[in-house]
């Protein structure tokens, strides 16, 4: 068994433009109080077992062997238990495997929420080395936007969408992770079916834990949550027309820029895309070309209220996305 290099995990997803209607959703949620973020953060994920990310055969002897192709593994399988003990480290595995001496392993893993159990024998490579011909990934790092606080328990919400696997698409399973503070350097401008990102380094500061990632966004603890900032009530008395999003692009901090809600969808619960925005800030415009990877979770005000957040990038018109209705990104 190879490490896959590590890669950082993209915090927007891309989508295709579709045709949406232009209903306006009903306010229906009880009234609540929070504080918006909008700043840039770094995000360190573990993972509670491995991924495989990449099956690949290895030749020895004059054959080509790949024991976890032909035990049934699958790309997106969740490794938990190998051999009744757990593993949640790339490390751990590579033990594990060598210390097999090509006995077989009794794995445990999760593929698509079910637990399977299977028996894998690893082979040795041509430098005599135990292997199983699986690529897998145990963490993940990357950059988003904060789109919420909650001063009276100390939670937060970022993103707006789930926290997924470069490789295999797949939500990553959380068993830890922390956000830390971000410093954003520069930004790659995005341009149509090219899109770009904010640029920058961890600073090391924890400022929360990662408790829960799903469909509707990463959710965590805060250590400490802004006191100096305004509450906004949170609605869904959403509708096409002007609104503001707020949004981290530089190291001087949050700033507003102007953004047009150009249709709502009809998927109004458990969705992370239940509208379309277009920047129509030219301040914004000219500093990102439209939307970057890194903006995801970016806070949306219209009429004086917290309605959503930005979730996804359009591949094709990089100044238009999808947002996550408020309600919503506070259900996940």
């Amino acid at each position: 068994m190879r490490k896959n290099v590590f890669k950082k995990c993209i915090c927007d997803m891309l989508a295709a433009m579709i045709i949406l209607s232009t209903t306006v959703f009903p306010a229906t949620a009880k009234t609540k109080t929070i504080k918006i973020g909008g700043e840039a953060f770094g995000l360190k994920l573990y993972c509670k077992g491995v991924i495989v990310t990449k099956l690949e055969g290895f030749s020895s002897k004059g054959a080509i062997y790949c024991p976890a192709k032909k035990c049934g593994i699958n790309v997106g399988d969740i490794i938990e238990e190998i051999n009744d003990k757990k593993i949640n480290t790339n490390e751990e595995m590579e033990r594990q495997i060598k210390k097999s001496g090509g006995s077989p392993l009794n794995l445990k893993l999760k593929r698509d929420g079910k637990i399977m159990n299977l028996s894998i024998r690893p082979e040795k490579d041509e430098l005599g080395d135990y292997r199983t011909g699986m690529w897998i990934r145990d963490s993940c790092a990357g950059i988003g936007t904060i789109s919420y606080y909650n001063e009276r328990n100390g939670s937060y919400a970022a993103l707006g969408h789930g926290i997924c696997d470069t490789d295999t698409g797949g939500l990553m399973n959380v068993k830890s992770g922390e956000i830390v503070g971000a410093v954003i350097t520069s930004v790659t401008k995005s341009k149509n079916n090219n899109i770009g990102t904010l640029n920058g380094y961890f600073d090391g500061e924890s400022i929360g834990t990662i408790i829960n990632n799903s469909e509707l966004g990463i959710h965590g603890q805060l250590i400490n949550a802004p006191k100096y900032k305004k509450e906004y009530e949170v609605s869904n008395d959403i509708n096409v027309g002007k609104a503001s999003l707020y949004t981290t692009l530089d190291s001087s901090g949050v700033k507003k820029y102007d953004i047009e809600i150009t249709s709502i969808c009809n998927n109004f619960t458990e969705s992370n895309k239940n509208f379309t925005i277009r920047i129509t800030d030219k301040n914004l415009i000219n500093k990102t070309g439209g939307i970057v990877q890194g903006m995801s979770g970016s806070p949306i005000i219209q009429n004086g209220k917290f309605v959503g957040a930005l979730t996804h990038v359009f591949l094709e018109s990089c100044t238009e996305g999808y947002g996550i209705l408020a309600n919503n990104l506070m259900r996940g």
